[in-house]
């Protein structure tokens, strides 16, 4: 039974597994749009949210707890100079994901996931 048992593992150690979702999300702020399965965009998508959020606050304290976690200089910026100004009166819900269809080798669904 999975009860209390939080996140998805993706068959990967812990280091491999959080590095993964750190790229990830660093792509997703650089770029602002990134492909992937369902399963890592549902689970990126929580981190996104809560670092974009915590980057609104443009203190020195978001500045480095976003540089401990995002894997680029210029992904800290961009969220300390556009996106806190672009989502300052949105409270929450910052990317979303659209469904593409699945992946022609193993069936795995694919998503576009983006920033709002």
């Amino acid at each position: 039974m999975r009860h209390k048992v939080q996140g998805r593992k993706f068959g990967r150690t812990c280091k491999k597994r959080n590095l993964m979702l750190r790229n990830l999300a660093t792509s997703l702020i650089l770029y602002e749009k990134v492909e992937t399965t369902e399963a890592k965009a549902k689970e990126v998508k929580r981190m996104v949210d809560r670092l974009i959020s915590r980057g609104k606050a443009k203190d020195l304290t978001a500045r480095r707890y976003l540089g401990k976690y995002l894997l680029h200089k210029n992904a800290v910026e961009k969220i300390l100079r556009e996106l806190a100004d672009k989502y300052a009166s949105r409270p929450s819900g910052f990317s979303r994901i659209m469904h593409l269809g699945n992946r022609a080798g193993d069936s795995a669904p694919l998503v576009r996931m983006e920033l709002v």
